[in-house]
């Protein structure tokens, strides 16, 4: 049973930044596509970014070139470093499989709320 548990997350100003970690008990290296996700108030979940095992990402047109996702197997930890942020990326974040692979996620941590406001 895979069990991610996201954090990093809190109040920053526009423009900001904020590093997203997420972690589990040994279940990162072995999938091989992992993503992040986030839920804005009144809207459905989406995929911001992902990373393969080649290395590879993946970027949602919205944060192209402000979100740099990585993953560092040692630790077991996946990452989300968020620069430049607006209030548009309000929303709380999870971390999962991606949607893209296999069968994608299944079950959800408890995200990490990310609040970008003045």
């Amino acid at each position: 049973q895979v069990q991610f548990v996201e954090s990093g997350g809190g109040l920053v100003q526009p423009g900001g930044s904020l590093r997203l970690s997420c972690a589990d008990s040994g279940s990162i290296v072995r999938i091989y596509a992992m993503g992040w996700y986030r839920q804005a108030p009144g809207k459905q979940r989406e995929q911001v970014a992902s990373i393969v095992g080649s290395g590879a990402t993946y970027y949602a047109d919205s944060v192209k070139g402000r979100f740099i996702i990585s993953r560092d197997s040692n630790k077991n930890t996946l990452y989300l470093q968020m620069n430049s942020l607006k209030p548009e990326n309000t929303a709380v974040y999870y971390c999962n499989a991606d949607s893209r692979y296999g069968l994608g996620p299944v079950s959800w941590g408890q995200g990490t709320q990310v609040t970008v406001s003045s």
